[in-house]
């Protein structure tokens, strides 16, 4: 049997990446309640790393890889064309974010429909930040020779280190009540337009906090081009894992001064989260390409072939299950005390619903796939 060419083993493992990537998001951000959460389903407090703080920063990474190939089209054409396609894009999908956090644009109060105050709009999100790192990505990627954007990631990664801990205030420039990223989205913004999960007014998907994302698609670029060059091999495998072992090192080294922490998305989460990725594509390449045991890949293709609207799709159906209501509460809350808490224990009913979600989800994909829908921003 012919060895499989390059382009046929790249979107392979790349749907793979993306659907995985796609399948953790859905399962950690749909619990069945929020109260009762297995501890590796949860983010890090504040500062730390679980493996759902993997999960938003691998999907930036795989925006970048992605880039490495659908950005070649534009090395020979015009700036116009390519910046026309870029700002549409990131346009879209930024103001998609938008929706989705107006979506479904009413609320319940006192069991009541009532219209939902958009004054206090939330205005980042993760599609905000994904839409906002592949414009600025896309254009330094564009412009620049691949050693230029190296030097000038290390620089963004240092700049940002001391942006935060010169204007944070002291001792606790990276708390989360005192540090730069915070005063700067509300030098922008209203509190009321920013995330309150934590407690208080802060967005973790703020602006500032978005320069140091920009790099974890930046690396995503550098990883693609790499194993083009190289092809899929043991030797590549090797270098990734190399490359990703340094990482996290450096990573670890750092965090005593500049703490892993992704609500911040500090210079070291950066480091880190990359680190794991590179090493988590490499174990890809390994085993579908040069083992080639691609049987069990399907699963994963399927989300991965539609990944944007399959993530929407989640927010769009798990909010009107939020307002639609059956007997006085949420069709939510009605299907997982009856399907779920009624016969499991708080946190396997907790985490069966979201694998349920998940597989739901997943038949969406997997009808896509199937009459050939591919739904690209």
């Amino acid at each position: 049997m012919p060895e499989p060419t390059l382009e046929k083993q790249r979107y392979l493992a790349l749907d793979v990446l993306r659907g995985l990537t796609i399948a953790l998001m859905i399962l950690v951000n749909t619990p069945g309640s929020w109260s009762t959460i297995y501890a590796p389903f949860k983010h890090a407090a504040w500062h730390g790393f679980t493996i759902t703080d993997l999960v938003f920063p691998t999907f930036l990474f795989v925006v970048g890889n992605a880039a490495s190939f659908s950005l070649r089209k534009y090395e020979h054409g015009s700036d116009s064309g390519f910046l026309k396609k870029v700002l549409k894009r990131s346009l879209i999908i930024f103001v998609i974010g938008l929706l989705l956090n107006a979506f479904p644009f009413v609320t319940r109060e006192a069991g009541e429909l009532v219209l939902k105050d958009f004054s206090n709009l939330r205005i980042m999100g993760v599609l905000q930040r994904i839409a906002l790192c592949y414009l600025f990505g896309s254009i330094l990627l564009h412009y620049l020779r691949t050693k230029q954007i190296v030097i000038l990631s290390v620089l963004i990664l240092l700049a940002y280190w001391g942006i935060m801990w010169y204007f944070g205030t002291h001792p606790g420039p990276y708390s989360l009540e005192h540090n730069a990223a915070l005063k700067f989205d509300l030098l922008i913004f209203r509190p009321e337009n920013l995330w309150r999960g934590f407690g208080m007014a802060f967005d973790p998907e703020g602006l500032l906090s978005t320069l140091p994302a920009i790099i974890n698609v930046i690396a995503g670029y550098i990883a693609g081009k790499f194993i083009q060059r190289s092809g899929n091999n043991f030797t590549t495998v090797w270098k990734l894992a190399v490359a990703g072992v340094i990482l996290l090192i450096v990573a670890m080294l750092w965090s005593p001064y500049f703490p892993i922490n992704k609500g911040i998305w500090t210079s070291t989460f950066v480091l880190y989260s990359t680190g794991w990725d590179l090493l988590l594509l490499g174990l890809l390449i390994m085993v579908i390409e040069i083992f080639n045991l691609k049987k069990w890949t399907y699963f994963f293709q399927a989300f991965g072939r539609n990944p944007l609207f399959i993530f929407i799709m989640s927010g769009v159906v798990v909010m009107l299950m939020a307002v639609i209501y059956i007997g006085g509460e949420s069709l939510k809350l009605w299907l997982y005390q009856n399907l779920y808490l009624s016969w499991l224990t708080d946190y396997n009913a907790s985490l069966a619903f979201a694998i349920s979600y998940m597989l739901l989800m997943w038949l969406l994909g997997y009808l896509l796939d199937r009459k050939k829908i591919y739904i690209k921003v």
